[in-house]
């Protein structure tokens, strides 16, 4: 009599937690997000993949005068939500905050940790937001470190790649020099672009070198490519939704050579089935199934290019799957998202 009494309360214990379990769940999938800004795509993923049970208003801007200042702050103001998720923790966090939107999950992609939290003044705003948001994450291994300096519970999440836009495509067929694409931002101190293109230098007649015409080191990047012999094919800006035609056309995509990081244009070239050369360190544990690392003088950078092919691809393309394919990266925000409303 008293075993069956036990396990009959065993099971109504079970029940109770496989009801409360599932009404949580519900509560999360039926919230009303609203998210705000973006970032080299990553809100649009994160919406495209939510479940259609939650409601969904994205707050953009432009980089006009009134819309970054004045526009922003009213859309902010007349927003509504059961929690907010500001892409990048600049300005448009602070004024969400400063508003009362609450809870708050702010997600750095990079430069606002990484470069402008050194900013006499603007680096007032980034530490405020870090420190007043209910939850931080950030999207690559290197800047969860400084996170770490302002509260212990900043995690890292990995930004999600749209494998539906972004897919694999079969490479074109030619003979000749290896067609490499310089993809990323032309910017010396963050990206590298300077490195990219003493690499390139090196084996300047093994490869057709196309750069896209975007970033504040543009100009230098051509007199530098100049001064060593290699030719540069310029490419007009694109917004992101053509991105996927440039790689396409492309052999191999550079991306970044300074942070030690898997960048977006990196997942993005290898899921459209192009291999990517990029600095990976191999100091970070995310990055322990990522093939290419380590990657840091020009003469690495250049042997890398020649020895590019379908097999190292592959391996690439089996890392972007395994994490950052969109599902399993949301599944993981939805529970941030859980986590906060709770709280």
């Amino acid at each position: 009599m008293a075993l069956a009494l036990r396990k009959r309360n065993i099971q109504v214990r079970i029940s109770t937690s496989i009801i409360r379990y599932k009404t949580e769940r519900m509560k999360c999938e039926k919230l009303k997000l609203v998210m705000i800004n973006d970032c080299s795509g990553v809100g649009e993923t994160f919406l495209k993949y939510m479940p259609t049970t939650i409601e969904k208003q994205h707050i953009k801007r432009t980089r006009g005068l009134w819309s970054k200042t004045f526009g922003i702050t009213y859309k902010i103001l007349r927003a509504k939500g059961d929690v907010y998720h500001s892409n990048y923790i600049l300005q448009d966090c602070y004024v969400a905050l400063r508003l009362g939107k609450k809870p708050m999950v702010g997600y750095s992609v990079g430069s606002d940790l990484r470069a402008t939290l050194k900013h006499p003044i603007w680096g007032r705003v980034v530490r405020h937001n870090v420190k007043n948001c209910d939850k931080i994450i950030v999207s690559t291994p290197d800047i969860l470190r400084i996170a770490k300096q302002f509260r212990n519970d900043a995690e890292y999440l990995p930004p999600a790649v749209d494998t539906e836009f972004f897919r694999p495509k079969p490479p074109i067929q030619h003979e000749g020099k290896k067609k490499v694409l310089i993809a990323g931002n032309c910017n010396w101190n963050v990206k590298g672009t300077d490195i990219a293109i003493r690499a390139l230098s090196r084996i300047k007649d093994e490869v057709e070198t196309s750069i896209i015409k975007w970033g504040i080191d543009f100009d230098r990047t051509l007199s530098l490519a100049s001064s060593l012999g290699l030719s540069l094919k310029v490419l007009p800006t694109h917004p992101r939704e053509k991105m996927q035609e440039y790689y396409w056309n492309s052999d191999i995509v550079f991306d970044q050579f300074k942070f030690g990081c898997a960048g977006m244009i990196s997942l993005e070239a290898i899921a459209c089935g192009r291999p990517a050369i990029t600095y990976v360190t191999s100091e970070y544990q995310e990055y322990k199934s990522f093939p290419l690392k380590d990657l840091v003088s020009e003469k690495q950078i250049a042997e890398a290019t020649l020895e590019a092919d379908d097999a190292l691809w592959k391996k690439e393309y089996e890392y972007v799957m395994e994490n950052h394919k969109p599902e399993p990266v949301l599944k993981k925000l939805l529970a941030v998202y859980d986590s906060v409303i709770k709280r």
